[in-house]
């Protein structure tokens, strides 16, 4: 590993500033995590690393209320927010989500805003995130801009984000009256990668689905919610027979691909099973009051 330039600015406005460059080897660093594994690799070597944990307290908050939502800061280590009482309370699938999340090692180091801007499909937050609605605050040299958590990637490994964008937080809205729930298959430990993960969100009324939100990651280029899975749920009543003629839609619907975890063929089975599953799974676990 080459020798490196590592600053620490005290604000984000500093942050943004260090980061507003033409050099593609100048990059944030929080928890570093992925990106530490990519130095020893040899698969980056950056000339300069701006250390963001010293910047304002605030953007590892996290913060929330039934009726507000939650409001999750970029620089919140993953182990914060799962022991956050407000997240247990309000959408306790992201706690029992990281249980399976790497280890407690990584999740006391992992920074949220990391773990979404790394790019990376096989994470297990971003299909959590979006089917709870969840939207990311970036801001930059131009200012600041709100979006989708699925609108932020754009490919394998990609994001959206400019040169100088940092996320700041994660915005979920109120989830009274949702149910939720993550499933993932791994090939090997039940913490590892996931072949695929598939995260589901209902609204249920007088049995009936209202509105959902279903995602699929890991098994596709990169986090893909389902639109013609959420079709076929809407207005049916919430039954087996209904979520397993979704599963079809989404197996029909999703472009999977092939890797080291398995065929293209192999994953389209895995979603068809797994996404009937998910969606029974989220009716047991309950509507959020």
């Amino acid at each position: 590993m080459r020798g490196l330039e590592l600053v620490h600015p005290t604000s984000l406005d500093e942050a943004i500033k260090l980061l507003d460059t033409d050099d593609p080897t100048i990059r944030p660093f929080s928890g570093g995590t992925a990106l530490m594994l990519m130095m020893k690799t040899g698969v980056f070597q950056p000339t300069r690393l701006v250390n963001l944990c010293g910047i304002e307290a605030e953007h590892a908050e996290v913060t929330g209320s039934a009726d507000s939502g939650l409001k999750l800061g970029a620089l919140a280590t993953l182990a914060s927010v799962e022991r956050s009482p407000d997240v247990i309370q309000i959408a306790p699938v992201i706690a029992r989500t990281m249980k399976r999340l790497a280890n407690v090692r990584v999740r006391n180091v992992a920074r949220i805003g990391g773990n979404l801007a790394h790019g990376d499909p096989h994470m297990d937050l971003p299909p959590v995130l979006s089917s709870l609605g969840g939207e990311v605050v970036v801001r930059g040299p131009a200012g600041e801009r709100r979006m989708p958590i699925e609108g932020l990637f754009s490919g394998y490994y990609q994001t959206v984000l400019e040169q100088g964008e940092l996320i700041t937080q994660v915005v979920l809205p109120p989830q009274r009256g949702w149910s939720s729930a993550y499933l993932k298959c791994t090939t090997r430990s039940a913490d590892d990668w996931p072949a695929l993960g598939v995260a589901v969100s209902l609204r249920i009324v007088e049995g009936a689905v209202a509105e959902s939100r279903i995602m699929v990651s890991a098994a596709t280029e990169k986090l893909t919610r389902l639109a013609s899975a959420e079709a076929v749920l809407k207005g049916t009543d919430a039954t087996d027979d209904a979520f397993a003629n979704a599963a079809e839609a989404a197996a029909a619907e999703a472009e999977t691909i092939e890797d080291a975890r398995g065929s293209a063929e192999y994953k389209t089975e895995l979603l068809r099973v797994h996404v009937r599953r998910a969606l029974g799974e989220a009716v047991r676990n309950g509507v959020i009051q």
